[in-house]
């Protein structure tokens, strides 16, 4: 028996991680799976910047309802749908501007600038547009409210 098998049977062996004992498709299933998550939680943004169209179109739709009404409201622009939409539009805006401020903000980032990409034109007009008809909703959501009372004579 040689002298140096002796020795390596004593000492001790490194530890593996438990990334080591996988095998490659199972590997690749777990990273599969991981992106998958990774690519819903990033979609979240996506859908508050579609949505917010919805919102602005429900706030237009509530604004032309009430053009020209001088009797007290009913219906659609009663105040128990009214100011739920209203509450809506607003916290919906709000998430909006929050949500590109939050995006931008990441993007200056210097942490994150190796990994950056120059955007797109076209990404850039899609934000502030987006900017702008959140700023339009809130410019409306205000003036509906310093307006509804003087219209529909509300004490």
């Amino acid at each position: 028996m040689p002298a140096n098998s002796s020795l390596s049977s004593s000492e001790p062996q490194a530890k593996s991680s438990p990334v080591e004992g996988l095998s490659v498709p199972v590997r690749l299933k777990v990273f599969s799976w991981s992106s998958i998550v990774l690519a819903i939680l990033q979609s979240a943004c996506t859908a508050v910047i579609a949505i917010s169209g919805v919102r602005v179109a429900i706030g237009l739709s509530a604004l032309a309802a009430a053009a020209g009404i001088h009797a007290p409201a009913r219906g659609f622009h009663q105040d128990a749908i009214r100011i739920p939409m209203m509450l809506a539009a607003l916290l919906g805006s709000l998430l909006n501007l929050f949500v590109i401020w939050r995006i931008r903000k990441l993007r200056r980032n210097p942490a994150s600038q190796w990994r950056q990409k120059a955007v797109p034109a076209a990404k850039l007009r899609g934000e502030n547009y987006q900017i702008a008809l959140s700023l339009a909703t809130l410019a409306l959501l205000a003036a509906e409210w310093v307006t509804h009372p003087i219209v529909h004579r509300v004490p």
